[in-house]
């Protein structure tokens, strides 16, 4: 398809142009010719965003690595947001040297500010396991004034460092944050207590919470109440009972800020023979949700929490005692129920919850819960379920699956054979622009090839060309196989003579 090119030519007209554009290579020779059509224009961050983007997604580094070379070139002024991208693009490639070295060229592009860029690479530096190099990225990138904030890097190291059972180097990390001009927030103290609490480190991890009543829990926020159960279950499980409804009160009466008739003590002594800890745990939760001031926030993280740990049924009395004090779940909660339903093959349940119990206090199910349901009924190969689930959605205004959950569905049904279904589903990503990559494209055709539908295979392969993605060697093999078929030679002959034209 020609090019109509404009009397003037803007770089909003030209993003425009190159993302209609099925072949990426086709739009990045569009993106080249405009400057030879027209001397005076210049490429600016946004069409260089834009186009970088499109190779990025369509996995064409090489060429991306080019353009990106372009831009440093012309010092046109870029966001924080599209290193980001690349950084992830080249991540997800397996190409972590890649990504950081672009990370390190940052300083030679026209880019003010690289907070989230430095934050992404540190996450995939940890996510590797590659913790000195991140100790070095953080010390070479945190002093200056391109990177506004470093707790978010803190806590990331401060993970990292849990995560290898090494809570006390966590903790000085913790403990340095005043000197490097940082204010911990709720998820430092979360990581910490968390960290600290699975090194059974329960004298310090009892003075974090004392110092969190000072700092960030003056006013009683009811989402603090989560790093207050963490310390009270390690607590439990340590058998020391009488220290739990200790602190437990303290919690009530200072962090909680919870009205004098909260304040009667816990009884923990039936359990001193550490027989039903699990019971104690659940008396402490309940206390925790009944003795705090009455507040969405409260509601939402105590069950969020029970839910990611797969506590479900403790979760769902969270919500009933929510509803009593006159509080509607929110989305958060729906979504972490259906991950934890579907975590435990409970499919049926998880899509109740989306269309019935979501719907009795009217919320509405959003793309977001309806792609957790999706990518979990993906990640325990349900392909009928992610079908009749996709198909519900579809039906729903706001509501879409997004590129990824269409792509695991993809591959899915190649992987069951179940190669018609996966023709219909690619024609409905076709109309969303969401190409898949090319090793779908090529199990879809042989499969189509192995059930002789010949038309569905040619009309793939020449839709895959399109694209400038190339099939392999066995794709080729399959489609000849089909067309040397004598009872339909003369269908053959036809298709054939439609794929010399591509």
């Amino acid at each position: 398809m020609s090019v109509r090119w404009p009397r003037v030519l803007t770089p909003t007209y030209l993003s425009q142009i190159i993302r209609t554009q099925k072949n990426p290579l086709k739009a990045l020779h569009i993106f080249h010719e405009a400057k030879s059509k027209y001397p005076n224009y210049c490429h600016n961050g946004p069409v260089y965003a834009t186009m970088i983007t499109i190779l990025g997604t369509s996995g064409r580094l090489t060429e991306m690595r080019d353009v990106i070379e372009q831009m440093r070139h012309d010092s046109c002024e870029c966001k924080d947001s599209l290193f980001v991208s690349v950084i992830k693009t080249y991540a997800n490639a397996g190409m972590v040297d890649e990504a950081l070295s672009l990370y390190k060229s940052i300083p030679h592009f026209n880019c003010v500010n690289w907070t989230q860029s430095f934050n992404t690479m540190l996450h995939i530096m940890v996510r590797e396991n590659r913790l000195e190099a991140a100790h070095r990225l953080f010390v070479e990138s945190s002093c200056g004034w391109e990177v506004r904030s470093r707790t978010q890097a803190l806590n990331l190291l401060m993970y990292a460092l849990c995560q290898k059972s090494r809570s006390d180097l966590a903790l000085q990390l913790f403990q340095e944050m005043d000197y490097q001009s940082c204010y911990p927030n709720r998820d430092s103290y979360a990581i910490l207590m968390k960290g600290l609490c699975q090194d059974r480190r329960l004298h310090e991890a009892t003075h974090l919470l004392y110092s969190m009543f000072w700092r960030i829990s003056q006013k009683g926020n009811g989402e603090d109440i989560v790093i207050y159960r963490t310390l009270l279950d390690a607590l439990c499980d340590a058998r020391k009972f009488e220290e739990a409804a200790e602190i437990l009160g303290k919690i009530s009466r200072k962090g909680l800020k919870a009205p004098s008739r909260c304040h009667n003590r816990l009884d923990l002594s039936q359990f001193s023979d550490g027989k039903d800890i699990e019971s104690a745990k659940r008396l402490i939760h309940e206390a925790l949700v009944k003795g705090s001031v009455p507040s969405l926030a409260s509601y939402n993280a105590m069950a969020v929490d029970l839910y990611s740990e797969g506590k479900i049924g403790e979760a769902d009395k969270v919500i009933i005692v929510m509803q009593e004090k006159g509080f509607k779940p929110t989305f958060s909660i729906f979504e972490a129920k259906v991950a934890a339903l579907c975590k435990v093959s409970k499919v049926d349940e998880a899509i109740k919850v989306i269309e019935e119990d979501m719907v009795k206090v009217n919320c509405l199910p959003t793309a977001r819960v309806y792609n957790t349901l999706l990518k979990n009924l993906c990640n325990v190969g349900n392909s009928m379920a992610v079908l009749e689930s996709l198909k519900k959605m579809s039906n729903k205004v706001g509501c879409r699956g997004d590129r990824d959950t269409y792509g695991i569905l993809l591959e899915m049904l190649c992987g069951e054979r179940r190669y018609l279904e996966a023709s219909q589903l690619l024609e409905k990503m076709s109309i969303k622009s969401y190409w898949p990559c090319t090793n779908s494209y090529n199990s879809l055709i042989k499969g189509l090839c192995s059930l002789g539908r010949q038309y569905e295979a040619v009309m793939w392969l020449e839709d895959m060309l399109s694209q400038g993605k190339l099939p392999e060697i066995s794709v080729w093999n399959s489609l000849a196989s089909l067309f040397c078929n004598s009872e339909n030679m003369q269908v053959s002959s036809e298709a054939f003579s439609h794929l010399r034209s591509l």
